[in-house]
């Protein structure tokens, strides 16, 4: 090597170490978010469901019947003279067991009646033991018809022990004409001993004429017929009893063909 090419390369040397060091470039230090620098974000708008109002329903006027009570008729209790000796009953009709006697000039209390008033139930004033007599016989003070109508209802038959009700053996129509059988009984040892009714006692409603009509019969045979027609607005029927010095036996309820 030359001296003039050793000069040259000490002076690049020289001049190497002489040369300032490189500054590094600063990096950008970050800013953290601050809730006042952080972006805020537009909120979107939601859909609002529109509520359609509901009309308010008008309340109907509704009208209140008005009830008006069924009138409870007011009856009453009549006084009534015994005219002549007579049979008092059972029931309401010659058909029925003799109860005992009335004697004339007593005076009783008229305290039920049939429907039409042809027979009336009276018993003792301050009595207890009521029965039937036909209305003709007695001399009523008032008017009968001012007295509850009982019969059959508030004024049932006795009721006897010792014989079970009547069976129907057959009932039949033929235009206005009802027929009705039954099989018989025949009277226990000692009960022959009668107090003159008949053997069997049938009572009927029926209808005649237009009228709604109740009928007893005392019989001594199996059978009876009778006239129903049509017209009227109630059912016709029967009740069948076996009748004895005790009481009835039944009844047996029958209704028209």
């Amino acid at each position: 090597m030359t001296k003039q090419t050793l000069f040259l390369l000490t002076l690049l040397f020289l001049s190497a170490c002489n040369m300032p060091a490189a500054v590094p470039t600063p990096t950008a230090t970050p800013i953290p978010p601050t809730a006042t620098n952080l972006p805020t974000e537009t909120p979107r708008p939601t859909a609002t469901e529109t509520i359609n109002p509901t009309e308010t329903p008008v309340p109907t006027a509704t009208l209140t019947p008005t009830f008006t009570p069924t009138p409870i008729p007011t009856y009453t209790t009549l006084r009534a003279e015994v005219l002549q000796r007579a049979n008092c009953r059972y029931g309401p009709g010659a058909p029925y067991l003799y109860k005992y006697g009335l004697v004339v000039g007593s005076s009783m209390d008229v305290i039920g009646r049939l429907d039409d008033a042809s027979w009336v139930e009276l018993q003792a004033i301050g009595g207890d033991n009521p029965c039937w007599v036909k209305a003709d016989l007695v001399n009523i003070q008032g008017d009968v018809f001012s007295v509850e109508p009982v019969y059959p209802d508030k004024a049932p038959l006795p009721v006897s022990p010792y014989y079970a009700p009547l069976a129907v053996k057959d009932i039949s129509r033929a235009g206005d004409q009802v027929t009705l059988t039954w099989y018989g009984q025949a009277l226990r040892a000692g009960d022959e001993e009668y107090t003159g009714a008949p053997l069997y006692l049938v009572e009927v409603w029926a209808c005649e004429n237009g009228a709604f009509k109740f009928t007893p019969y005392g019989l001594s045979v199996e059978v009876l017929t009778v006239t129903d027609q049509a017209g009227c607005d109630q059912p016709s029927h029967a009740r069948l009893y076996f009748s004895e010095k005790h009481g009835y036996g039944g009844p047996t309820l029958v209704e028209f063909p």
